[in-house]
């Protein structure tokens, strides 16, 4: 199959090696029957490649089923893939066929597999390697024939490696591995692309196309695209719409480019919460704002139960003293004792130089709700599933579990 005449059908842009090394893989093995785990970063274009293969295989006129992984929620996912039987849980009023029932003869897509609980991976293998299946709530064995295409946007062997994906599965799965190249390690392409997306919203927008100097394009192809196609896409859109020039040049361009394309905060980065862990700075900084709070409100409570006593001076253990001093530079030591505890004298504090308690129990209401939003953020992301949760928030799940009923977050 000539690959050019597939790019057209498809709407794909670009003549990068890697790309056409994807789309000729597609196309050799669409006629078979065998499983296919299409890997790439986000927003690369991975979901074409299974309508790529659906519509060169033998089962083109079957169903074609693409389910996204990652939005259905833990509790159901089993039903909307195997089905259910009337009564088998709260809700299921009747019988239901499931994904793998609806699509026998045809090919479902998994997309974000990753993101499937392991229990629902079990029984991905099982229909992988035998095409049976049981709705829940059954004991009746149902038979599918179904091509299974998944893709993900993770690291399978780290996920396996940290207990989060099954390898028996991802082998069944990785019979045919097609790799998407990100848009950076296929700079030729990116004023294709941009050129086509200009032109598309010109149309949709009816004015005229954009273009770009010599400086833009320059900075356009350099740029990494961390987004990739999808963030090319979107940039061109915005400045269709907004700029008023048609000619664009570096200047107007570099406004649509976020600067910290690569950087990283060394004090919440971790092996654990990459890049993808928080969707804009405004987390990381309610995640650094959640891990000070309660400290924070101890020392304060701590400064202000010294200053109300009416005391003139004041002992304390030296570390707790450090802190204080650290917080409010007015206290200072004047007499270290052989005991290791050291005394301090106040200054004449002026009352309007401190917080007082209105103004501490304000921004503890205010980081209160910073913390309550981090951790339905959080909940979301990983629909409700509590542990991962609390690995990305860097607690424990039992304190998760405590500020979840502290807050009525259930």
């Amino acid at each position: 199959m000539e690959v050019q005449r597939i790019k057209q059908r498809f709407g794909i842009i670009g003549n990068a090696p890697a790309l056409n090394r994807a789309i000729d893989i597609a196309t050799q093995v669409a006629p078979t029957d065998l499983s296919v785990l299409v890997t790439g970063e986000s927003g690369t274009g991975k979901e074409v490649f299974p309508q790529i293969i659906h519509q060169f295989s033998s089962r083109k006129h079957g169903q074609y089923i693409a389910v996204n992984c990652g939005a259905i929620p833990e509790g159901t996912i089993d039903s909307e893939l195997f089905g259910h039987e009337k009564g088998s849980f709260t809700g299921a009023t009747e019988s239901r066929q499931g994904y793998f029932e609806v699509a026998n003869g045809g090919t479902i897509f998994l997309d974000e597999v990753a993101e499937l609980p392991l229990g629902t991976q079990v029984r991905l293998l099982r229909v992988l390697e035998t095409g049976e299946f049981l709705r829940v709530g059954s004991s009746k064995v149902q038979k599918t024939n179904v091509r299974v295409i998944a893709a993900t946007n993770v690291n399978l062997p780290r996920a396996i490696d940290e207990g989060k994906f099954r390898e028996d599965l991802y082998y069944r799965l990785n019979t045919v591995p097609i790799q998407m190249p990100a848009l950076r390690d296929r700079r030729e392409d990116i004023p294709l692309l941009f050129r086509k997306f200009a032109v598309d919203f010109a149309d949709k927008y009816r004015m005229p196309s954009i273009s770009l100097d010599d400086e833009a394009r320059h900075l356009l192809v350099s740029y990494k695209w961390p987004g990739n196609v999808r963030q090319l896409k979107n940039v061109t859109e915005q400045i269709s719409v907004i700029e008023q020039s048609r000619l664009i040049s570096a200047d107007i361009l570099h406004r649509y480019l976020p600067d910290n394309q690569s950087s990283k905060l060394p004090a919440v980065y971790k092996n654990a919460v990459d890049e993808q862990t928080f969707s804009s700075e405004r987390e990381i900084l309610y995640k650094i704002l959640f891990d000070m709070r309660n400290d924070m409100n101890d020392l304060k409570k701590l400064v202000l139960d010294l200053l109300q006593s009416g005391r003139t001076d004041f002992e304390i253990h030296a570390d707790n003293a450090r802190l204080i001093q650290n917080l409010y530079k007015e206290v200072e030591p004047v007499v270290a004792t052989p005991t290791n505890n050291v005394t301090f004298e106040t200054k004449s504090f002026d009352t309007t130089h401190i917080q007082d308690t209105e103004e501490i129990l304000e921004e503890s209401l205010l980081l209160e709700e910073k913390e309550v939003e981090l951790i339905r953020k959080a909940l979301e992301k990983h629909k409700g599933k509590r542990k991962m949760a609390a690995q990305e928030l860097g607690i424990s799940e039992r304190t998760l579990y405590r500020k979840i009923k502290e807050h009525n977050l259930d």
